[in-house]
C-alpha cells in the first residue's frame, strides 16, 4: 500500500465542507521489501515537498498491520517495518517536521476499523476487485484480514479526517469503501467523515523495467532499489525489452516507451527529445541510452544512499524517532475513536 493521505486539523460537519486550519497529510507504505525508485518518485518526493510547506502537518507510516493481510515472514516484519522507516528518513523526511512511526504502534486505527466493520457489510467486501485478485495470488490465504483491508485503509483515512487521497488509480475501489463507511457513520451517528477522493499526483504511475504495468516490489525485475549500485541499476535496466532502436512512430508503450519516461524523469525532456529524434531517423542505440540512464539514475540516489548507511549506524535514533512518532501520532487519532465512540454509545470519551 504506498498511498498518501491529505487531511485537515480542524474540520466542518461534510454537508456544510467548511475546512479550516492546517491540511494534515498521512502515507502509509506496506512493510513487504525495501523503498523503490517508484516508491521515492510517485510518493516520497512529493511527502518531502508538503512536510517543508507550512500549511501542512505530516504523518509517515510503515503500515506493518496491512502487511499482515497476506502471506508474511514474522520473523523478518519488524526489521521490514523499520527498513522502511529508515528508508523514508534516508530520502529526507524530517521527524522534526513529520510524524514517522509504525502503524501497529498507532493501535487507535484497528479500534477504529472494527468500529467501521459494523456498517460495512460481508457481501460488499467480497465484491470488490482487489479482494478477487488477491485471493487468485493466494488462494490458501483467504483470512479475515485480507477481507477487511479496505476497512482498515478507511481508518487510516478518516481517523485523521481525510478528505483528499492522492494514490493511484488502483486504489479507486478502496477509496469507494472509505466514501461509503463515511455517509454511513455520518447518517446513522451523526460524525462528521468527509468522503475522501483520489487525486492524481505527479510521477504517481512509475512504469516497469519489464515493459508492463508498474514497478513494484511484489514483480521481481520490475524495480530499482534506492540503495542499488551502479552495476546493479545497470543489470537491471539492461533486462528492459526494447526493439531495433529505429521507426516511423515513436512508441507510446511497452519497454521503449518506459524508458524514454525515465529518460524525462532523470535526465529531462531535452534528452527525450534527442532520443525520439534518433529513433525516427539514424536510429538509436539503446546501450548507450541504458548506460547513460544508468549513471543518471544512481547519482540521484547517492544522497539516500549515504544518509541511509548513516542511519544504520545509528540504531538508537531510529528507535527514538519511532517511538516519538507513535505518541504524536496517538494523541491525535485518540481524539478521533473518542468522538466515534461516544456517538456510537459507547463510553469513549472518559
Amino acid at each position: 500500500m504506498g498511498q498518501l493521505f491529505v487531511a485537515e486539523k480542524q474540520i466542518q460537519p461534510v454537508k456544510t465542507a467548511v475546512y479550516q486550519g492546517k491540511k494534515r497529510v498521512f502515507s502509509g507504505t506496506r512493510a513487504t521489501g525495501r523503498l523503490h525508485l517508484g516508491n521515492y518518485l510517485g510518493a516520497v518526493k512529493g511527502y518531502i515537498s508538503l512536510q517543508n510547506n507550512p500549511a501542512y502537518e505530516c504523518i509517515y507510516m510503515a503500515v506493518d498491520v496491512h502487511t499482515i493481510t497476506t502471506p508474511f515472514d514474522h520473523k523478518n516484519l519488524s526489521m521490514a517495518t523499520r527498513n522502511i522507516l529508515m528508508d523514508y528518513l534516508a530520502c529526507g523526511l524530517d521527524p522534526k517536521k513529520s510524524i514517522i512511526t509504525a502503524q501497529s504502534l498507532v493501535p487507535e486505527h484497528t479500534d477504529l476499523a472494527f468500529l467501521f466493520s459494523s456498517v460495512i457489510s460481508v457481501a460488499r467486501m467480497q465484491h470488490l476487485p482487489t479482494f478477487k485478485e488477491k485471493i487468485k495470488m493466494h488462494p490458501d490465504n483467504v483470512t479475515m484480514a485480507l477481507l477487511n483491508y479496505p476497512v482498515l485503509m478507511a481508518a487510516d483515512i478518516l481517523i485523521y479526517k481525510a478528505g483528499l487521497v492522492p494514490v493511484g488509480i488502483d486504489q479507486e475501489p478502496h477509496l469507494e469503501v472509505a466514501r461509503e463507511i463515511a455517509r454511513k457513520m455520518n447518517e446513522i451517528y451523526g460524525t462528521d467523515f468527509p468522503e475522501p477522493k483520489r487525486f492524481a499526483t505527479k510521477g504517481e504511475y512509475v512504469p516497469s523495467l519489464l515493459g508492463e504495468g508498474k514497478m513494484s516490489k511484489s514483480i521481481e525485475g520490475s524495480y530499482i532499489n534506492l540503495t542499488d549500485d551502479l552495476e546493479t541499476i545497470k543489470k537491471k535496466l539492461a533486462q528492459t525489452p526494447t526493439d531495433s532502436g529505429q521507426g516511423k512512430m515513436v512508441p507510446t508503450s511497452g519497454g521503449v516507451a518506459n524508458l524514454l519516461t525515465f529518460v524525462d524523469l532523470f535526465q529531462g525532456a531535452d534528452q527525450r527529445s534527442e532520443y525520439e529524434k534518433k529513433y525516427t531517423g539514424e536510429g538509436l542505440r539503446y546501450k548507450e541510452l541504458k548506460d547513460s540512464l544508468a549513471e543518471a539514475v544512481y547519482k540521484e540516489l547517492e544522497p539516500i544512499r549515504e544518509r541511509r548507511k548513516e542511519l544504520e549506524a545509528k540504531p538508537k535514533y531510529v528507535v527514538e524517532v519511532i517511538a516519538d512518532g507513535a505518541k504524536r501520532a496517538r494523541e491525535l487519532a485518540q481524539k478521533t475513536v473518542d468522538e466515534v465512540k461516544t456517538k456510537m454509545g459507547l463510553e469513549g470519551g472518559l
